[in-house]
């Protein structure tokens, strides 16, 4: 709950304009009792003097980690400053929203957000980490913010670990491989890990939710002894509880005490299985009597790779808890692997400013970056970090691209493919993934902005126009590869829709026949050669002139034709911003 505290006219009028704005907040005059206030609110506001809003609160403040979230506005709404609870309670990211929404200047004096750099504290909210610090943590952070020299450890990935590698602050060096930290050398360490390691007090863990455990046990087995034993054994391993993200067993074991209260206290799924899905994993301990008992040769093994998608971390444990034996195996989620990793990049159209802030963080990150050479504009490569290699993929056929990749990969990094526009339109990254599955490797795609998409923007024209045009078709001309008979552009042209033809410059004479079936004479169309390049040219023209046009200007390569009448088109009024038809929604939802 969030509470706006005022005490006079014009504090009031400006309460209100917030809390019409979105912020679901109550308003409240002069308030008799901040106690109460204090305690049922995650967020106070307080609107007028900053001197008033400190002495009011003063009598109730007793820590960061448990007081509410407190800003202060002045009654003008020039200035919105995080008073108490900066950080941990929200106040700093509440200061910065409500100063956007009322167009005020935001002032937040914590060292970190002036300094720019990582509030260490905040991380494991924001990723869903769990904080651990056998030593001082607010001397920790203090040596960190005062540009002390720090060491990162990340033996995983996960989106927390990609945010960090992408804003790594000078004093800080990136490892991951705790056998290549001297620990000596640096103040703090942060470790985002699974992993128990000896660094002392020196050390703040983050722990990422990445293990998944596969357990079996004697029937009966005692809750209490099964919690501390399974404790002291991941210890043992060097493995902190704390990453553990979901556990199971075999269906027979779905009502067994001790796995439901472990389940319940630690706040983890548990799931049960049935022993035809785990006969099918080939684990390292199988079990003659298992088998008997359950239809599978392996439980805790078996749970552990289906629940994880991955290789054993830690094959099967048995442990004696007193008169009662269970086991446990572990896996850690193949997602989440600090191993190599190809990604698939949309480079956009071709300006090197309108690929994707995620897109470009990678391309920062990278340690090898092979490019489509004849399509992607180099410059868009030089966004690489120094010691990136980088290759282009122009020449060079499939198996000699996996190859490439495959030499980094192995050892561990991050390899970007960087392709035109989106990857999904004419990226020819099926048959790469094919081979990637075939490899088992770890790869993910991150889209780009495609060049339809560019046309549109430099034609300044809505591809779809209400009650006109409500579709548009991405398609290409039929060159050496084949098009299926139903898609083959006359069939297409029947729609009359706004058509995006990619790769088919070279094929104008049959394209603009086949459109010819169908479009007007007239209908206009563009041919857009090296979208947002800097040697962009557009050139506009009626459907009967396409192919003189395209002949004329030879455009060959890297050209988008767009055809239909929503280029350039005024005519077609969007109800979208109609009062009339803005209230009709509104009452109809």
């Amino acid at each position: 709950m969030i509470s706006i505290i005022v005490h006079s006219d014009k504090a009031e009028t400006l309460a209100k304009q917030i809390i019409k704005s979105g912020f679901q907040a109550g308003c409240f005059r002069s308030p008799k009792n901040y106690k109460e206030l204090w305690e049922k609110n995650a967020s106070l506001i307080f609107i007028g003097a900053l001197g008033i809003c400190v002495r009011e609160i003063a009598p109730f403040l007793q820590d960061k980690k448990t007081d509410p979230a407190v800003i202060n506005i002045d009654a003008n709404g020039q200035y919105v400053q995080a008073v108490v609870s900066g950080h941990v309670g929200g106040a700093n990211a509440l200061c910065q929203d409500i100063a956007r929404t009322i167009g005020a200047i935001p002032i937040v004096t914590t060292v970190s957000d002036t300094s720019g750099l990582w509030a260490l504290d905040c991380l494991p909210k924001m990723y869903d980490w769990k904080l651990e610090c056998s030593g001082q943590l607010t001397q920790l952070m203090a040596a960190f913010v005062n540009a002390k020299k720090t060491a990162l450890l990340l033996e995983v990935r996960d989106k927390g670990t990609f945010q960090l590698e992408s804003s790594v602050p000078e004093h800080v060096s990136v490892f991951y491989d705790v056998k290549d930290i001297e620990k000596e050398k640096y103040e703090v360490i942060l470790a985002v890990s699974p992993f128990i390691h000896d660094f002392g007090e020196k050390v703040i863990y983050y722990r990422p939710k990445v293990l998944h455990m596969g357990v079996g046990c004697q029937a009966g087995l005692d809750p209490v002894l099964f919690k501390e034993t399974l404790k002291r054994r991941f210890d043992e391993f060097n493995l902190s509880m704390a990453s553990l993200t979901s556990f199971g067993s075999a269906d027979i074991k779905r009502n067994e005490l001790a796995f439901l209260q472990f389940s319940e206290e630690k706040s983890l799924p548990f799931h049960c299985f049935e022993g035809k899905i785990l006969d099918g994993y080939e684990v390292a301990n199988p079990s003659d009597k298992v088998k008997d008992v359950t239809g599978s040769y392996s439980v805790s093994e078996a749970v552990a790779m289906h629940l994880s998608g991955n290789a054993l971390l830690l094959e099967k444990q048995k442990v004696l808890a007193k008169d009662k034996y269970f086991t446990f195996a572990v896996c850690i989620n193949k997602t989440n692997e600090r191993k190599g990793k190809v990604e698939f990049v949309g480079a956009g159209p071709g300006d090197p400013e309108l690929v994707s802030v995620r897109g470009k963080k990678l391309l920062q990150m990278a340690d090898m970056i092979l490019y489509a050479g004849s399509l992607v504009p180099k410059e868009l490569t030089y966004y690489a970090k120094p010691g990136c290699v980088v290759k282009s993929s122009a020449g060079m056929d499939l198996q000699i691209q996996i190859a490439t990749m495959k030499s980094y990969y192995d050892r561990g990094l991050l390899v970007v493919r960087l392709h035109t526009g989106d990857p999904c339109i004419y990226g020819a990254i099926q048959e790469q993934m094919a081979v990637m599955d075939e490899y088992g490797w770890n790869y993910t795609i991150t889209p780009g902005i495609s060049s339809f998409q560019a046309a549109a923007a430099a034609l300044k024209s809505q591809f779809t126009i209400p009650e006109e045009v409500q579709t548009i078709i991405l398609t290409r001309g039929e060159g050496r590869t084949p098009m299926p008979e139903r898609e083959q552009i006359h069939k297409l042209a029947k729609s009359q829709s706004t058509m995006c033809l990619y790769l088919s410059a070279t094929l104008v004479d049959k394209l603009q026949a086949d459109l010819l079936e169908h479009y007007p004479a007239d209908t206009p169309v563009a041919a857009c050669y090296k979208l947002t390049w800097k040697d962009e040219k557009i050139f506009r023209c009626e459907l009967k002139d396409l192919a003189h046009t395209v002949k004329e200007n030879n455009l060959t390569m890297t050209t988008m034709i767009v055809v239909g009448k929503a280029i350039d088109n005024r005519s077609g009024v969007s109800k979208l911003y109609d009062r009339k038809f803005a209230h009709a929604f509104r009452d109809a939802k």
